[in-house]
């Protein structure tokens, strides 16, 4: 084990893999709103309002099942139907307040509320936790099982995403949802919202904090609520941000003495000499030194602005930087096209390309470009500001809009068609990340929202 969820419970496993390309042009009125080419008088759409489009189409695939909703992860194409991440969802809500619309944030409040809608009735505990993932609209099951509720299930419950085992409690993404909830009760004065946040924190408290020699709070519960034995820098570093922001929000100290726990962690995961840091502890006494992630030393610049660790951007943009393309081996990059970016870790660089990334599914490609990663990179670099920071930026930035392009052509979300050019892959061809999952290439709402942020320069880490 190495910290990092595993494919029954990670957020980011799939199945399968595949990818189109389109060259059809697509043109919107604002973020949000796309229409077909050749509206009479409508202007090009520019890349983040495609990106935008896209975040409400997945918002909005189901629209017979109910007003209180999620937005839906990955494409339909990606095999998991309707799931929505709760990671996934607390970006998109970043996302659309990043755009500073009232549209935008009309959007934010819905996503909001539905995760309070989802704390308040879960259908087994009534103590603040969120689901790893929930269903958001009605599909058969690959046994031939019909799930027909949306969201929001037939006896008032939220859905939970039990046929992928879905149902565990990790403290990252219960983290994220604070961040989301926060910011909206920052932007919005709404107490709904900072009571969510409030309650996922002292969730967090209960369950993860930790005495063990490396300290920091733990990874959360399984799907039978079984503590997990793990503690995660990524995790730690989001609770700098939650803690420090329920700080501010609610004027309660105790928050702050929470915060220094987990920025002590994350502290003590730094490696001086390379200029990084580890991924995190299994057993709290002994750190793991492989693999290296790359969010790890994106995320931990966004949430402490050190410039002491700010040496950790430097280490992923040269140590984890690929370029895919046509002749890499197992790409699926169609012929004259490439992509700069990272991939996910140390280990994703070191993948057998000659086995599947796990039992039916695709050879992995070294080379395969992570765009959420090269997305929270490029707004990192854009954070920090240093010689040649913006122009490093800039092209990784392109990079991901030129997919939002020409990869992912012809998916769709709840059956219906995405509007063309509209939404980020969240990988250039099938990579393993070295943590026991992979990524490929069907649109993705976490991928599509980090590169909204770095488009915005939207910091949504920082206290």
């Amino acid at each position: 084990m190495t910290g990092r969820q595993g494919p029954a419970l990670s957020r980011r496993s799939l199945i399968g893999a595949g990818l189109g390309i389109s060259a059809a042009g697509l043109t919107a009125a604002g973020p949000g709103q796309a229409f077909a080419a050749g509206s009479a008088g409508a202007r090009p759409a520019s890349a983040p309002a495609r990106g935008h489009a896209f975040l409400a189409a997945a918002m909005d695939a189901y629209p017979g099942h109910g007003s209180v909703r999620l937005t839906q992860s990955y494409t339909d194409q990606a095999g998991l139907f309707s799931t929505a991440f709760t990671y996934d969802n607390a970006l998109a809500i970043l996302a659309h307040l990043a755009a500073r619309t009232p549209a935008g944030l009309t959007r934010a409040k819905a996503l909001g509320d539905a995760l309070l809608y989802a704390q308040g009735h879960d259908p087994a505990y009534d103590d603040g936790r969120l689901r790893q993932a929930y269903n958001v609209g009605p599909y058969t099951f690959y046994d031939g099982s019909p799930q027909p509720d949306g969201f929001v299930r037939a006896d008032g419950t939220a859905n939970v995403g039990t046929q992928f085992g879905f149902t565990g409690t990790a403290v990252g993404d219960m983290a994220w949802a604070g961040i989301a909830l926060s910011a909206l009760a920052r932007r919005t004065g709404a107490r709904r919202f900072l009571g969510g946040a409030v309650r996922i924190g002292e969730w967090i408290e209960r369950t993860g904090r930790t005495d063990e020699p490396l300290g920091g709070f733990k990874f959360g519960v399984d799907g039978a609520n079984q503590k997990l034995p793990f503690t995660s820098t990524e995790h730690n570093t989001d609770l700098i941000c939650l803690f420090g922001r329920l700080a501010r929000l609610t004027g309660d100290r105790v928050w702050l003495e929470r915060r220094g726990r987990a920025e002590a962690f994350v502290r003590r995961m730094w490696e001086p000499s390379g200029g990084f840091f580890y991924t995190g502890t299994n057993d709290g006494v002994t750190v793991n030194t492989s693999p290296v992630p790359e969010d790890t030393q994106t995320w931990t610049h966004l949430a402490l602005g050190s410039r002491r660790h700010s040496r950790s951007l430097d280490w992923a943009a040269a140590e984890l930087a690929v370029l895919d393309h046509s002749g890499r081996v197992n790409s699926t990059v169609p012929a004259g096209q490439s992509y700069e970016g990272v991939t996910f870790s140390s280990a994703s660089l070191l993948a057998n390309e000659d086995a599947p990334i796990a039992p039916g599914q695709p050879k992995p490609d070294r080379h395969g470009v992570w765009f959420e990663g090269t997305a929270h990179l490029a707004l990192a670099l854009r954070d920090r500001g240093a010689r040649g920071d913006e122009a490093r930026a800039r092209r990784l930035i392109v990079s991901t809009e030129k997919a939002q392009d020409l990869l992912g052509g012809g998916q769709t979300v709840g059956g219906t068609p995405l509007p063309e050019r509209c939404g980020v892959v969240s990988a250039s061809s099938p990579l393993d990340t070295g943590f026991g999952f992979g990524y490929y290439p069907y649109r993705h709402t976490g991928a599509t929202a980090w590169y909204l942020m770095a488009a915005a320069r939207y910091n949504p880490l920082r206290v």
